[in-house]
């Protein structure tokens, strides 16, 4: 119900799962129906232009990626060579790498769409010429000429001058306008098209359009005739696609930047008008509108909505980038105190999605927290109260992380003091319990395992699940799952290292249950490094492969680096040197671009360990150990 954004009674008494499992259970209901299609016959599946698809698409991509290799079933991918595919190196997976056409294969493509139409030998040797052997440029020329009427009309579309060589378009953009110029009345319904997107259901086109029935259904005939839209569906649920990006991009490049933003604000209002329950399950939607608009305010606004509400479905990348969006909008606007207010709020979100995509101590992670403390140094010296309490913690805490992950241990002393101070001046405990776990962690980095254990014990002992368990959209994770992970390190090093496992399970059951991936990830890999360290190498390696896989799927660089050294030292502690250096190695090569340190040590330990065995110890990475 949550999902079709419909109200219930609260007489339900099936619990909800919660947004992380929710979203896991609908990507898995989305690949259960693609198997379903070749459990009867094989099935054909294509998904094209992988290149332009948003991150949660390529999610359900990658799990039936994964999956098609126990299927009936062919799957083709279509992308341009400059996206990085993940599984291109799988046994199961072949790549084909499409060359231009040759002059020959030109000339049959040619001939088929003709159809004996008799473009002369001077005309086809042109298109050929000017082509280059790209398909739909070959396509897209010959049909630019065919649809003129005579070689004479065709190059006077084509700006020629006198030969009907010159008639054909010099670029695809110029055959595409001369086709999309001959359409008449049919060219601003594919505007219109082109403003809402790839891909429009009809109800919306014709509430944008005002046009009668009868003209708006003969125009999009003449589009569909021609070959620039595909239909799809039957009324009243037919949606229209262009048939390539290139042709929806020409069309909307025909409309000057007043009547653009004008088509798009007209878009903007019959959304909201209109269509309440896109606006409600897409506020992506109607805020890109309302930036073409120039509705800054209101798409800044919108921005952040979607923001939120990708965080709290665990769509991190998604999140950050509408979070993003929301941001560069705000700061075009003239700065008030309640504008300030709202982009502090921004950044925050914003670097609770870096941490996890970019990395803890990533360039971009840094920058985006020095700039939240700029903004609230800004808005304490304009004597202005931040609207939310929480936000001076916020900023304190992305601090201290930043410094945590490139190990500074001195700076997290500092910073956790600081944090530990101020929330004691809180009547609410929530603060005190972020307070205490970095505080234990920040003493657990300079040796003082039992400081840091009374830390952790004060913090759990504080800690309830109603009250507390809000503070994870604001802190990054859940509170006590991280406190249970760290102390069950260390308990393992003061000596009690069944307590340790046992904080293990129950901060990994504590993940679970609530269903938070970054909280999951943290789990599976400070909290399960107990079982390396006691010598449960199967249950460590799970828990790391599991961690690795949960990372992909979420984007989340530094968790997969992480996972990717962990399973090497398990490796190596099992006697598998190769493939411990290839994780190892792999792992550090992730790590370049999050600005991590931390653990470096401990994994360089291993890796040097691992070549030494295999008679390889001059390897520049284990002088560095």
């Amino acid at each position: 119900a949550s999902m079709l954004s419909l109200r219930t009674d609260g007489n339900d008494s099936t619990p909800d799962p919660g947004p992380e499992q929710r979203r896991q259970q609908t990507l898995e209901a989305i690949v259960a129906r693609t198997q379903a299609l070749a459990v009867r016959n094989p099935a054909l599946i294509v998904f094209e232009d992988a290149h332009w698809s948003d991150p949660t698409s390529l999610e359900v991509l990658n799990l039936i990626v994964d999956r098609i290799r126990k299927l009936r079933a062919l799957l083709i991918i279509t992308f341009r060579p400059e996206f990085e595919a993940p599984w291109t190196g799988e046994s199961h997976v072949t790549a084909l790498s499409l060359h231009r056409l040759t002059e020959r294969q030109s000339g049959t493509l040619i001939d088929r769409i003709e159809n004996g139409n008799g473009l002369s030998d001077q005309v086809r040797r042109k298109i050929i010429e000017r082509a280059d052997g790209i398909p739909l440029f070959v396509e897209e020329m010959t049909k630019a000429l065919l649809e003129a009427q005579g070689e004479e009309q065709g190059r006077q579309i084509a700006g020629a001058t006198k030969t009907a060589a010159t008639a054909v378009p010099t670029t695809l953009h110029a055959s595409l306008m001369a086709r999309l110029d001959r359409l008449g009345t049919a060219k601003e319904v594919a505007q219109i098209g082109a403003a809402l997107g790839r891909e429009f259901p009809h109800s919306l086109l014709a509430a944008v359009a005002g046009v009668p029935d009868k003209d708006l259904d003969s125009a999009l005939e003449r589009l569909v005739r021609s070959g620039l839209l595909f239909r799809r569906g039957v009324h009243p649920y037919r949606s229209y696609i262009f048939k390539h990006a290139l042709v929806q991009d020409t069309a909307y490049s025909t409309l000057l930047r007043e009547p653009r933003r004008a088509l798009h604000a007209r878009i903007a209002a019959v959304l909201e008008e209109r269509f309440a329950e896109i606006v409600l399950s897409q506020p992506e939607l109607l805020a890109h509108h309302c930036t073409e608009a120039g509705l800054i305010e209101q798409a800044a606004e919108l921005w952040g909505k979607a923001g939120q509400r990708s965080l709290e479905r665990s769509a991190l990348v998604e999140a950050m980038q509408q979070l993003t969006q929301a941001i560069d909008q705000m700061e075009t606007l003239p700065a008030t105190p309640v504008r300030r207010g709202e982009q502090i709020k921004l950044r925050v979100a914003l670097l609770n999605t870096l941490f996890h995509v970019r990395g803890y101590a990533a360039p971009e992670t840094k920058a985006a927290a020095e700039k939240a403390r700029l903004l609230l140094e800004k808005i304490k010296a304009e004597g202005e109260a931040p609207e939310d309490p929480l936000l001076p913690f916020s900023v304190l805490y992305s601090s201290w992380v930043a410094n945590l992950v490139a190990f500074d241990s001195a700076a997290c002393c500092d910073l956790a003091t600081q944090f530990l101070s101020l929330a004691e001046e809180q009547a609410a405990t929530g603060l005190r319990v972020i307070g205490h776990q970095i505080t234990g962690i920040s003493v657990l980095t300079v040796g003082n395992m039992a400081q840091g254990r009374a830390h952790y014990d004060r913090g759990i002992s504080l800690y309830d699940p109603v009250a507390h368990r809000m503070l994870v959209t604001r802190f990054g994770h859940d509170s006590r799952v991280v406190m249970l992970s760290r102390r069950s390190a260390a308990l393992w090093m003061l000596g009690y290292p069944e307590a340790a496992l046992t904080d293990t399970e129950l901060a990994l059951r504590d993940a679970r249950e609530i269903s938070h991936a970054a909280s999951v990830m943290y789990a599976l890999g400070h909290g399960c490094f107990a079982h390396y360290q006691c010598g449960n190498y199967t249950t460590a390696a799970g828990a790391f492969d599991e961690l690795i896989a949960l990372a992909e799927e979420k984007g989340t660089l530094f968790w997969k680096e992480f996972g990717l050294m962990s399973r090497g030292c398990v490796c190596a502690a099992t006697g598998h040197p190769a493939d411990a250096v290839r994780l190892i190695t792999s792992g550090f090569s992730a790590r370049q671009s999050t600005g991590t340190t931390v653990w470096t040590p401990f994994f360089l330990s291993s890796l040097a360990c691992a070549h030494a065995r295999l008679g390889k110890s001059e390897d520049p990475l284990c002088s560095i150990a």
